[in-house]
């Protein structure tokens, strides 16, 4: 199974960038997928033409109703998106999201037919008093839905998204194991199956040693997805 490839533009990417997506669907590269604004994602799908999986940053947990400015997963998937991210820390952050609205957009995300990548990681502070384990089972805990079935979970460390800083790699791989643990738990036989991806400042530079870490299915990248060449040398890196 390649390792997956999964570029999260955020508030990122005008009509004009559509061609950076056409260029990843032309590359031939297996296992990319890009999450877009949602103002490009029914471009993004037609451009893609199923070569890269197009999903959403973002959905409501609930499927319609009176939530102005707000995009349920089944609009998401009417759009011909495949999956959604939900709890990105900025959304966590920027918007006061619990771990309870995280397991309800999951929710509704699976409901939808949509795969969910699920987000979890620890700030600076919490990793420096030893806390790491303890906010990634609590994360977990609060945040997962009731099925594996179509689920990902995103290892990111807040203190490494755009900071150009990552964990080493024995503590990717620490994290990774204690990930894998809580969800055999939570899960059983099933939870062997939930892809982990790394993501945090991950660049050309990095990804080939953190795809090789044991329990590193994937990365979620971010800056470094904004332009074809960048997200495919990334994407070249992949054992």
């Amino acid at each position: 199974m390649p390792a997956l490839i999964v570029g999260n533009w955020k508030m990122n990417g005008l009509g004009e960038d559509i061609a950076e997506i056409a260029a990843m669907a032309g590359s031939g590269a297996r296992g990319v997928w890009i999450a877009p604004p949602f103002t490009l994602i029914d471009r993004a799908v037609i451009v893609s033409a199923g070569a890269v999986k197009i999903g959403g940053q973002d959905c409501h947990a609930n499927a319609k109703g009176a939530h102005t400015g707000c995009v349920s997963a089944a609009m998401l998937a009417d759009l011909g998106a495949g999956f959604v991210i939900v709890g990105h820390s900025e959304r966590r952050r920027d918007n006061g999201e619990t771990d309870a609205d995280v397991r309800a957009k999951a929710q509704a995300g699976q409901a939808a037919g949509l795969e969910v990548i699920l987000c979890i990681g620890e700030t600076r502070a919490q990793r420096d008093a030893g806390q790491t384990n303890a906010v990634l089972t609590s994360q977990l805990s609060g945040s997962l839905p009731d099925d594996a079935e179509a689920l990902i979970i995103a290892y990111e460390p807040v203190w490494a998204i755009g900071t150009g800083l990552i964990p080493t790699l024995d503590d990717v791989a620490a994290a990774h194991a204690h990930i894998r643990q809580h969800l055999t738990a939570h899960f059983g036989p099933a939870g062997h199956g939930v892809r982990i991806l790394y993501g945090g400042s991950v660049t050309p530079a990095n990804a080939g040693e953190l795809l090789g870490v044991a329990d590193v299915g994937g990365v979620l990248v971010g800056g470094a997805s904004l332009t074809a060449a960048s997200l495919l040398a990334i994407a070249a890196t992949a054992p």
